[in-house]
């Protein structure tokens, strides 16, 4: 995509490469600038198969919006929604159960942008521009309150979320607070780098990240399983992508490690 293109939002760094946008040139997509596409060439230089795992990641995403409309959620809030691709959640979930409502949450100019004019057309689905390291904001937003009903049962989903948020802002207590907020037999939905693989060389992407707009911030297994709380995880429980799961006929990777990302889905009892 040309780097001259008129619909970049106002106040968008081209220069500073941005997850979203690296993401989205990583599944194919064109929403995205030469830095962008620069630093994707720095990750696929450090971790050759970090395109595999993005689209691993996204299967995992259909593959549990799915699960979670067959299971009777009618509404999602999906945090760090980043720019729209194929697949996206109002699509897997409205074909499921027509009239399926869907918040979108991301900070990031262009995703926020593109998002606003997919679903213009779209009255059961909208987009927040909000920090999600912010739950308040993101909870307490007119667009969120006018699609989601609190009392019914929500499908969270944090998708590749929780490593960009860093310490100091308190991930366990961030997804405590998003927990806490949704009705029992709501579901959350998570995937999650981890350095727990010695085919994950999360040092090298510590500080590859560190030059765009989101460092990244690899968990252990354990301090993944934190961020679900007491809710109760559905079988095969916390694996990598692949494994959870998997279509019909397709089996997981043969070396699971190599998915990059823990994920799980669990049920709030």
């Amino acid at each position: 995509m040309s780097d001259t293109v008129e619909w970049t939002p106002a106040g968008v760094d081209r220069d500073v490469p941005s997850v979203a946008r690296i993401y989205d040139y990583l599944l194919g997509g064109s929403h995205n600038f030469a830095p962008d596409r620069a630093m994707a060439t720095r990750l696929l230089a450090v971790q050759p198969n970090v395109a595999d795992i993005a689209r691993g990641n996204r299967a995992f995403l259909r593959r549990a919006v799915q699960f979670m409309a067959e299971a009777g959620v009618r509404q999602f809030l999906d945090l760090g929604s980043g720019i729209p691709t194929a697949g996206n959640v109002h699509e897997i979930a409205q074909k499921i159960v027509p009239g399926s409502r869907v918040v979108y949450v991301d900070y990031e100019g262009v995703a926020v942008a593109h998002s606003q004019l997919l679903l213009a057309e779209n009255a059961d689905a909208t987009i927040v521009q909000c920090d999600v390291s912010r739950p308040n904001d993101v909870l307490n937003a007119e667009e969120t309150r006018r699609l989601i009903d609190f009392s019914q049962p929500v499908g969270l989903l944090a998708i590749t979320i929780g490593h960009y948020l860093p310490p100091d802002c308190d991930p366990a207590g961030v997804f405590a607070r998003y927990r806490d907020a949704i009705a029992p037999g709501s579901h959350l939905a998570l995937t999650h780098l981890t350095d727990d693989f010695t085919s994950v060389h999360g040092d090298e992407i510590i500080e590859t990240m560190k030059s765009t707009q989101n460092h990244v911030f690899p968990r252990t297994r354990e301090q993944v399983l934190e961020l679900f709380g007491d809710f109760e995880l559905v079988e095969p429980g916390l694996v990598t992508t692949s494994g959870w799961r998997p279509d019909h006929g397709i089996a997981p990777a043969v070396d699971p490690e190599r998915d990059g990302l823990y994920a799980g889905v669990a049920v709030k009892p």
